[in-house]
């Protein structure tokens, strides 16, 4: 069995129209849904002795994550309020609580007992990737992040370095993939929302139409498709057939609200009523609820 462990982020991600929250965030989605895939899936990570927290605790354990490296920490749980404008969902305040922490040696040593490990931009572990990279194979969802430097230092010690691509120009896609294999990255995956996604090798490219559907919500779309990606590769499955799957294991992820759902009353404190008032008075035309469709 593939193993796999997320070391970053958490969120939970608040449906202001719904009045709703939802457990997310890059690293804790690849985590989850690496764990609906077959891998045996582990995370490591922060979050407040809070109902937020409680609930991505709940979560996690639901979807037999281990969590043996979980920190609990006194502070609130990070949270991001969301909105929609027409199709398009509207991310309005956030707020990274206890979530950013610093990998310890013996984190870093736990990585050893994994075939891979996923990280995001958005964890602030940059620092640690090429240490993690020593122990396991690395997973990188480098998002919308395109600087030249970035990309090489940090696409050096890839397996899977991933793309938010959607709308890009085709030169500037290949631009940056060329510069991602280059440096060290041994596959690269670009996702395109509704033009479907390509995935890269060293000599060869595999590319796949996004499965449309009636979309729900996108939130969490690409997070399925990296870690749908990423078991399917460590598997040693067929590149086009590892899209096929991914496409439709994030198709189907649009089909319900939040990355992974979970829903539960937004609570993230004793501000809960304040932060909420505050958002919908900056930020009211962007709080109707849309059907959206796509992934990025």
């Amino acid at each position: 069995m593939v193993k796999i462990v997320a070391m970053g982020d958490n969120v939970v991600d608040c449906y202001l129209a719904r009045n709703e929250m939802y457990p997310g965030g890059n690293c804790l989605n690849v985590a989850v849904h690496a764990s609906r895939f077959g891998a045996l899936s582990a995370y490591i990570g922060a979050i407040g002795r809070d109902k937020a927290g409680e609930l991505i605790l709940a979560a996690l354990l639901s979807e037999r994550v281990e969590l043996s490296r979980l920190r609990h920490i006194e502070g609130p749980t990070a949270y991001c309020l969301i909105g929609h404008r027409k199709a398009d969902r509207v991310f309005l305040e956030f707020d990274l609580g206890v979530s950013m922490f610093t990998p310890s040696k013996q984190d870093l040593g736990y990585l050893a007992n994994f075939d891979a490990v996923h990280i995001g931009q958005s964890s602030g572990l940059d620092a640690w990737v090429a240490a993690a990279s020593r122990n396991s194979l690395i997973s990188y969802d480098f998002s919308t992040r395109r600087e030249p430097e970035y990309l090489s230092e940090i696409g050096r010690h890839c397996f899977l370095s991933s793309i938010s691509g959607a709308g890009l120009p085709e030169m500037e896609l290949n631009t940056l993939t060329t510069r991602l294999l280059a440096a060290g990255s041994r596959w690269v995956l670009v996702t395109r929302g509704r033009a479907g996604a390509v995935l890269y090798g060293a000599s060869c490219a595999y590319a796949h139409p996004a499965r449309l559907v009636e979309a729900v919500d996108t939130l969490g779309a690409g997070d399925t498709f990296i870690a749908r990606t990423l078991v399917g590769l460590l598997n040693g499955q067929a590149p086009q057939d590892v899209l096929g799957h991914a496409a439709d294991a994030a198709a189907d992820t649009c089909r319900y609200h939040g990355a992974i759902g979970y829903p539960a009353p937004i609570d993230i404190g004793p501000l809960t009523s304040t932060i909420m008032r505050r958002a919908q008075k900056a930020h009211g035309e962007n709080l109707a609820h849309t059907p959206v469709a796509g992934s990025d």
